[in-house]
């Protein structure tokens, strides 16, 4: 008999121990049948939110930017975020596999506390896992860790209301790789911008934007 099927118990996806049933929250929900539970035990929830609250998400701690080598003089703010460090280290996208419609599921908060999910691609969740945009829950579904109006506060908090391209006073937020192109709304790939920046980087990359950016005059 496969250990999986033990009468009375479950593995956790977290730790891969067996434990009895009683171990593990019940899930709610007309989507879920009677008697079903959650992947992950109550030992395992209990250290991610003791983690969370020693990342103090949001804001998270340890963050900060990090120093690059440009050819462009125009930049005075040469340097790239940091990604926060997790105290049970680089989030592990692996793990996830797509359910039986191919997708992932999604779920968050909404600036209200609202919850919603949606369903996305397997590709987009592993990009929000590894640029710490999103946490595993289990192996079908990812939690983002921020609402819009937490993230900016994130952001703007993190790099100290500095705009990431000429250095003076910033309140808006950017992507480094606009979304046009590719790029998510992850704490690797968005910084802090002044609102003049922001609009003539419109939806340039990073490289493209360096070499168009109009030179500054000199006091």
């Amino acid at each position: 008999m496969n250990e999986n099927t033990i009468p009375g118990s479950k593995r956790c996806i977290r730790c891969g121990e067996q434990k009895p049933l009683n171990h593990f929250l019940k899930r709610t929900g007309k989507r879920y049948g009677k008697g079903v539970r959650r992947g992950t035990c109550r030992s395992c929830r209990k250290q991610v939110k003791q983690a969370e609250a020693l990342k103090g998400i949001p804001p998270l701690e340890h963050t900060g930017l990090a120093s690059v080598s440009t050819k462009d003089k125009s930049l005075r703010h040469v340097s790239l975020p940091v990604p926060p460090i997790y105290p049970q280290g680089q989030p592990d996208a692996s793990l996830l596999r797509p359910n039986r419609q191919g997708k992932i599921r999604m779920r968050g908060r909404t600036d209200k506390g609202s919850r919603w999910h949606q369903e996305i691609e397997l590709e987009l969740a592993v990009t929000l896992v590894k640029e710490y945009a999103a946490v595993v829950v289990n192996r079908h579904t990812i939690r983002r860790l921020y609402s819009n109006k937490d993230f900016r506060r994130y952001i703007l908090t993190r790099d100290h209301h500095t705009c990431f391209f000429c250095g003076g006073y910033g309140d808006t937020i950017d992507h480094l790789l606009p979304k046009a192109k590719g790029g998510h709304t992850t704490p690797l790939n968005c910084v802090c911008a002044c609102n003049e920046c922001n609009q003539f980087k419109a939806d340039r990359d990073l490289d493209e934007f360096s070499l168009r950016k109009m030179p500054i005059d000199e006091a």
